[in-house]
């Protein structure tokens, strides 16, 4: 395997809880190459700053913290990739760990076989009891569906998505730039993107990470009502690239709001019930076999938190159904908008 430049880009704000950490999980990769570290920083308010700082002044390797003004990621992804080296340019999130071998899995498994972007089964842990509860529905196929990153960890597969990618220098010039529209989705729909150039999106089992799920039920709606809002326009942009699981969130809001409607009606009023619960039904059902199974795999020790799975699990599909109905509307005039808002390439110099 040649050892060939590898650019890593962290797009982040306000991740001063997690940042040494993930920096110390980059800073421990046994690749035997050059390894360049872009960390663009979209002005955080807290001490974020601080610690990378005392990072880079600790470090002998290439480490440099980028300002981004537009502090989301898109844009962050934009600024970095302009200014980025190396010939495989990976993307890592201020909210996770790295295995120390995750480099070097990557760039073999690019070059053996033969794959344009490479990423890996992602597990989603909490820090506290509610955390991970959290991290128990986001890896759940009720929660999440068949997200293969999310559920599958013992198999290598061609995929739609993956998290955390690494991708060729290649095929990032093909792509294009970072649509700095999306607030939530952007590495979906750059990975439909090269799949729709033809490229191959490798899913592999020895490319391992860590995820820090969100720690609170509020924090946790929001990050699925923003998922569920721009899936519309990577919708509009990929239509043959969604989903069914992507479709029955708002299709469960939709069947929720006219089951609301049926009790207005004394002929249909018992109708109203079905849908409801039958969900309830199946959510507790869920929600015990969830947590049965993380207790016997020691994933997490059954606590009176595992209470809050069903409404867990319900967030998950409410707020995400929710913002996706929103999106239609927000974004009712933009079907014929396949570009979004990727600005024209070009390369900085540092």
């Amino acid at each position: 395997m040649t050892s060939l430049p590898i650019t890593i880009i962290l797009p982040i704000r306000n991740e001063a809880v997690y940042i040494e950490r993930c920096l110390n999980a980059i800073l421990s990769q046994n690749y035997p190459g050059q390894i360049e570290i872009l960390i663009v920083d979209g002005m955080s308010t807290d001490d974020t700053r601080q610690r990378i700082e005392q990072v880079i002044q600790d470090s002998s390797l290439s480490i440099r913290l980028l300002d981004n003004h537009g502090r989301i990621v898109p844009i962050g992804m934009n600024i970095a990739l302009r200014q980025a080296k190396g010939d495989i340019i990976i993307r890592v999130d201020g909210h996770c760990l790295i295995a120390p071998d995750y480099v070097s899995n990557c760039v073999r498994h690019i070059q053996v076989d033969g794959v344009d972007g490479v990423g890996g089964p992602m597990q989603t842990i909490g820090e506290t009891p509610l955390a991970g509860v959290i991290a128990l529905a986001m890896s759940s196929p009720f929660g999440v569906g068949n997200s293969a990153f999310r559920t599958i960890s013992s198999a290598s597969m061609l995929a739609d998505t993956v998290p955390f990618p690494a991708y060729t220098r290649e095929i990032i010039q093909c792509a294009g730039l970072y649509d700095e529209e999306l607030m939530r989705n952007q590495d979906d729909e750059y990975n439909y993107r090269i799949r729709e150039l033809g490229g191959k999106i490798l899913l592999a089992e020895d490319v391992r990470s860590q995820y820090f799920s969100r720690a609170s039920l509020r924090g946790l709606w929001r990050q699925y009502f923003q998922y569920g809002l721009y899936k519309v326009r990577v919708l509009q942009k990929h239509p043959r690239q969604m989903s069914l699981r992507q479709f029955v969130p708002p299709l469960f809001v939709l069947a929720l709001l006219f089951s609301a409607f049926l009790v207005f009606f004394p002929a249909t009023r018992f109708l109203s019930l079905v849908v409801p619960v039958a969900y309830l039904a199946a959510n507790l059902a869920a929600s015990f076999i969830t947590a049965i199974r993380a207790q016997k795999s020691n994933q997490s020790p059954f606590t009176s938190y595992h209470l809050l799975l069903p409404l867990t699990f319900a967030i998950l599909h409410i707020s995400y159904g929710l913002g996706f109905l929103l999106g239609l509307f927000k974004f009712w005039n933009r079907w014929g908008d396949k570009v979004g808002k990727v600005p024209a390439w070009t390369h900085e110099s540092s």
